[in-house]
């Protein structure tokens, strides 16, 4: 099992389903994680001390809305400051809604970019200088399965995981001489709370259809997800950067 044993570890969107199994599996490993999500979310410093109970190793609650970039950036540097710096930044964060194109309104389009892309940047502004102080340091983003070109209805979401491709790309050139590592993940349809909620009563048909196009013929659960994201942020891939890496059960 890897170990991030002495490790500080940024993970937004910890409270979703995704967020949730993350927390657990990089706690597990003995890493220190600062879960973010929306300050609405009564249960996160339960939540955190829950996690630290189980796995014995520090966890705490950051509430901080995304939407706000520059609070973020002041925030995310805040966090990094008290802790010594962030070593493992993860950019799990996203909003999603499904929809026809035209009946998005530019700021629905301007929200997802925000927080699905935006937020990314400038976390990662807030945390790489201290990585690039200490020689090293992983940033995984997430991208999605979308970027295929096969989902109807998700324009701004698959603009926004375009951007986040595409800043995966560039900041692994700029610091990888510095010993930081910047890869994406992107996950294929996940059984969470989103797909629920995004589908509604149209879930069965929806999953239907994922099972007709994958070539795994199960559902991707959220611990594979975060399988992925464990060993990204461990030493055992410490000569990968620059990936966008498919976990999708094969299209």
């Amino acid at each position: 099992m890897a170990s991030l044993k002495g490790k500080v570890v940024l993970l937004t969107g910890a409270l979703g389903s995704l967020g949730r199994v993350q927390s657990e599996a990089l706690s597990g490993a003995a890493a220190s994680v600062v879960l973010w999500d929306r300050p609405d979310h009564a249960d996160g410093p339960d939540f955190a001390a829950k996690i630290e109970a189980r796995a014995g190793a520090p966890c705490a609650y950051v509430g901080c809305d995304l939407n706000d970039l520059r609070a973020s950036e002041a925030k995310a540097r805040e966090v990094a400051d008290a802790r010594g710096g962030i070593d493992i930044l993860i950019n799990n964060a996203a909003v999603i809604i499904n929809k026809p194109f035209e009946d998005f309104s530019l700021e629905d389009y301007e929200d997802q970019i925000r927080v699905n892309s935006s937020a990314a940047f400038a976390l990662a502004r807030a945390v790489a200088p201290g990585m690039k102080r200490k020689g090293y340091g992983k940033i995984v983003n997430f991208c999605s399965l979308t970027l295929n070109g096969r989902w109807d209805g998700y324009v701004p979401y698959v603009a926004s995981k375009g951007a986040m491709l595409g800043l995966t790309k560039s900041l692994a050139r700029e610091l990888g001489p510095h010993g930081v590592r910047v890869n994406a993940v992107s996950p294929g349809a996940v059984v969470s709370e989103a797909e629920a909620r995004v589908f509604g009563d149209r879930l069965q048909q929806y999953n239907d259809w994922i099972l007709e196009n994958q070539c795994l013929k199960e559902r991707l659960q959220p611990s594979a997800i975060a399988d992925l994201v464990l060993f990204l942020a461990s030493s055992a891939s410490d000569m990968i950067t620059g990936q966008n890496i498919a976990i999708d059960g094969g299209w």
